[in-house]
């Protein structure tokens, strides 16, 4: 009798070791986003960038303003763009998962110019609501940074 309620917990050990496996880790799904949205505000493409957002997006950048949807995103990053800012990078500090939405936190760095032109690092954090797509993608819908 012991060794067959030893199996059983072995079978069942490794029954659970194997599904929390098999499920996708949202730190590698958020990774592959915030990589295409690097790529995407690294070839100055608001167009691009406004795609990665839901339509019923809120972006809540260090300006203050409460940007809603993908055109008001699109108009943000082509100001940005016409300041000479370039450079982005996304680092991964932790993310999480429930369903559909997948929350995460960054850092992110920019070069960008100061008041007299000069070259200047542009550093900060921001987080980010995505929302799983049907086609398995992630859009965002939340993103705040400072």
């Amino acid at each position: 009798m012991a060794r067959l309620l030893t199996a059983i917990f072995v079978a069942f050990g490794i029954c659970l070791f194997s599904l929390a496996s098999a499920k996708a880790d949202p730190g590698d799904e958020v990774k592959a986003a915030y990589s295409a949205w690097d790529a995407a505000f690294n070839n100055a493409d608001a167009k691009a960038i406004a795609a990665f957002y839901t339509d019923d997006a809120i972006f809540l950048p260090a300006t203050h303003d409460v940007i809603r949807g993908p055109s008001g995103v699109e108009k943000f990053f082509g100001g940005i763009f016409g300041m000479g800012v370039t450079g982005h990078k996304l680092e991964l500090i932790e993310a999480q998962g429930e369903g559909n939405l997948l929350i995460s936190t960054a850092k992110w760095s920019a070069k960008g110019k100061d008041a007299k032109g000069a070259d200047q690092p542009w550093p900060g954090v921001a987080t980010h609501v995505f929302e799983k797509q049907a086609d398995g993608g992630l859009k965002l819908r939340v993103h705040t940074f400072n």
